[in-house]
């Protein structure tokens, strides 16, 4: 298998990856959470508050598990029959603040915890139950600490969030596709964990380098059918940079502490195989430190004969983020055309990036510039001609690349035309660098490029719904003309995913929030899917604390 080849099929021109006979088998599809069984259960309140307070422990812990992946909303939307009888058929789910692909979520959520009113150990975060299952008890400071090079000391830690991908949960919709969505679903995990980090005064430090088998191992998996994406130590201080990293081999730190069995509950019964995907995840593995690499910083020559300078703003999703949150969905056919004021678009566009900085392993600098940018095609907004732009955060500016209205060559280059475009003032476009860092990260850095697109994809969707606006994420689209709108190529950068916003119409549908019933807030609009589904809930719902017995996909909890 010529790996280069996929990624490039795969990024370029996606259809060949996936067999044209594919057919999704939804009766055998595997659950959207991992349920463990019999191992030590913790429950945690279901009380959850629209201000998180106090210093570490478990009721906060419960607050930012919630508020990061947590069961948010139950949703019924009814459809016509598509055999033609006057019996319309519904479709439910169970949603989350960060999106996913078809709303499938193949990320799962681990957690190392140090608190006083807590076992010390590794968790697994039940998001069905709320609650965690104990995996091992013990301090595993020395072994995480190791595993992630020395470059964070988990001494100086409360604990860590491990952020794995479970490859089958979206397979079996998506084929070989599903690679692309398993990065950005964990990048979006990501952001949104950063965002509530921000509220719980937490501080993290996102490490994408790692002992993987090491890592695996201390969870009981054994990396085939799910491994680790990012381990994301928190404390409440900042986490320093240690500048010289220690060396350790994978082998090596696994047999400091023993295996552990467990078993969870698939419901797939015919598990098909994933060789590509699992020979190119194969060649991301790190087995030593000294294969740990960082990046340096790239000084980007920006030569754009207009700039347009954007008005200063004040910041509205700090104003009020539980609302964004509860908000946030995928519109889908719902954009209607009302205008974006240039104040609006700019809120947008600074807060989105302001807000991305963190804390990483790729580099120790400060401030350092991001890998990602915001490109985005604007329709009759205020003061600003319709046109193709760069929005460059250092200066708070638009430079312009080409002027013109690309709604059409935009829409005619989807491949599911379930939004229409045309109604839509500003289609945004993350854009990151063509060769994915592969000569200082290999294979590894395309997985590393997506999560960080998810990052800035989450802020984007966050903004704008704090803005009274949404966002749709697509990754169905022309890559290539997107690209030759911007005049990428030259520059070396390629589009990862296309993100229209604007104002929308309520859509009707039957919605239930999950977890916040005694604050008295009532089920509120926001969705999960990037493949064109139907996702967009309104207030119509009535609250409901979180309890066993539920029903998801038709089938009882266990």
């Amino acid at each position: 298998m010529d790996l280069d080849l996929f990624l490039h099929q795969l990024h370029f021109q996606n259809e060949r990856v996936t067999p044209a006979n594919w057919e999704v088998n939804w009766d055998d599809a595997p659950h959207p959470y991992k349920l463990y069984r019999h191992l030590q259960e913790f429950r945690l309140p279901d009380e959850i508050p629209l201000v998180i307070k106090d210093r570490p422990n478990l009721n906060k812990i419960a607050h930012f598990l919630w508020y990061t992946y947590g069961l948010t909303q139950f949703n019924q939307t009814a459809f016509s029959s598509s055999t033609g009888e006057e019996v319309a058929e519904t479709m439910q789910g169970f949603r989350r603040f960060p999106p996913s692909g078809g709303g499938l979520y193949p990320s799962e959520l681990y957690v190392y915890l140090k608190l006083e009113d807590l076992l010390h150990g590794i968790y697994h975060y039940d998001v069905v139950h709320h609650r965690l299952l104990l995996l091992r008890k013990g301090n595993f400071d020395s072994y995480l600490t190791r595993a992630l090079g020395n470059s964070s000391s988990l001494s100086k830690c409360f604990g860590a969030v491990i952020i794995t991908t479970m490859f089958w949960k979206n397979f079996f919709k998506y084929h070989n596709f599903s690679y692309r969505l398993q990065g950005l679903d964990a990048g979006a995990l990501i952001g949104q964990l950063l965002e509530v980090s921000k509220r719980c005064c937490f501080h993290p430090k996102v490490h994408f380098q790692f002992l993987d088998h090491a890592v695996n191992h201390l969870l009981g998996l054994d990396g085939k059918e799910e491994s680790t994406y990012a381990v994301i130590p928190l404390s409440e201080q900042k986490i320093p940079h240690e500048k010289t990293l220690g060396k350790c081999t994978t082998t090596a730190l696994s047999q400091t502490i023993p295996e552990i069995k467990t078993t969870h509950v698939q419901r797939s019964q015919n598990v098909l195989p994933f060789s590509e995907i699992a020979q190119l995840h194969q060649e991301t593995l790190l087995e030593a430190t000294e294969f740990f690499r960082q990046l340096e910083a790239r000084q980007e020559k920006i030569d754009y004969k207009v700039h347009i300078a954007l008005p200063a703003v004040q910041k509205k999703l700090s104003q009020n983020f539980t609302h964004a949150c509860l908000n946030r969905y995928s519109p889908e056919m719902d954009f209607r055309a009302q205008r974006v004021n240039q104040v609006q678009l700019a809120s947008l566009l600074k807060e989105s990036m302001d807000s991305y900085g963190y804390d990483n392993d790729l580099n120790n600098e400060e401030n350092q510039k991001s890998r990602v940018s915001i490109y985005g095609c604007f329709y009759q907004i205020d003061g600003i001609p319709n046109g193709a732009y760069l929005y460059d955060a250092a200066s708070h500016s638009l430079l312009l690349i080409q002027e013109g209205d690309f709604r059409f060559r935009l829409q005619a280059g989807m491949s599911l035309h379930n939004v229409n475009l045309h109604q839509v003032p500003v289609c945004l476009h993350i854009v990151g660098d063509r060769t994915h860092h592969k000569g200082e990260l290999g294979y590894r850095g395309y997985r590393i490029q997506h999560m960080e697109a998810g990052m800035l994809l989450q802020r984007i969707l966050l903004t704008a719904s704090a803005l009274g606006m949404n966002g749709h994420p697509l990754l169905g689209f022309d890559i290539n003309g997107v690209d030759e709108i911007y005049d990428l190529e030259g520059s070396q950068k390629t589009t990862i995913i296309q993100v229209p916003v604007g104002f929308h119409w309520a859509k009707s549908w039957l919605v239930g929030g999950i977890g916040w019933g005694s604050l008295g807030i009532a089920g509120n609009s926001w969705g999960d899917r990037w493949d064109g589904s139907a996702d967009s809930p309104e207030n119509h719902g009535t609250s409901c604390g979180l309890h066993k017995g539920c029903i998801m996909n038709g089938n009882p909890i266990e």
